[in-house]
């Protein structure tokens, strides 16, 4: 049974940093392409980053490139985000999700006030 647990969130400060975890479990971890979605309240969910198994390559919406930085450890099972330079633009309901398969974790809410 594929099961994704995120952690991290919180309320930080605009300027301020998070790091989100995804403990993965369930499927070939180090051999799946895994994402990072955002949902904002009223608003469709956004794909901020992704991170390819094979080559470790990412990608990056625009809104977040140069703050957020996609990284994995294999031999944990686990995806990170790390968000520097949060704006109140960026609070939402995060999750990791399987790029390809549309399993995802139930996630955690991040949200950016003064």
């Amino acid at each position: 049974e594929v099961q994704l647990v995120e952690s991290g969130g919180g309320m930080v400060q605009p300027g301020g940093s998070l790091r989100l975890s995804c403990a993965a479990s369930g499927f070939s971890f180090s051999t799946t392409d895994m994402t990072w979605v955002r949902q904002a309240p009223g608003k469709g969910p956004e794909r901020v980053a992704t991170m390819y198994w094979a080559g470790g390559s990412t990608s990056y919406a625009d809104s977040v490139k140069g703050r957020f930085t996609i990284s994995r450890d294999n031999a944990k099972n686990t995806l990170y985000l790390q968000m520097n330079s949060l704006k109140p633009e960026d609070t939402a309901l995060y999750y990791c999700a399987l790029r390809l398969s549309g399993y995802r974790g139930v996630g955690t809410q991040v949200t950016v006030s003064s």
